[in-house]
């Protein structure tokens, strides 16, 4: 049951090019917006496709394959873990972000 707590798949296309950096310690990381669309049909019978945008962060291998062999519109699964994390930007506000740390890249 351990891994099916804080797990999630997605399949989706990217919003964006892969934003890649390589961090004073080595590490690789990578920034990206993935998209997923429901389609559905509202009380009226009418059809409604709903979009929802998530924030990607994609580290090692993983971000060199997607730099490498996706680009912006690329359909693309993904498996990780959500994350939530917050800070107080320069005008004192408490912002909050939720990321999907991926693990898994399917192209």
């Amino acid at each position: 049951m351990n891994t099916l707590r804080n797990h999630v798949q997605l399949i989706g296309r990217l919003g964006a090019n892969i934003e890649v950096k390589k961090l004073e310690s080595g590490k690789i990381v990578g920034q990206v917006s993935l998209t997923t669309n429901e389609i559905y049909k509202n009380q009226k019978g009418e059809r409604v496709e709903e979009t929802t945008w998530h924030n990607l962060v994609v580290w090692g291998r993983n971000a060199e394959i997607i730099e490498k062999y996706a680009e912006k519109g690329t359909e693309i699964g993904v498996g990780g873990k959500i994350s939530n994390r917050s800070f107080v930007d320069k005008d004192g506000i408490k912002r909050y972000f939720t990321d999907i740390v991926v693990n898994d890249v399917l192209l």
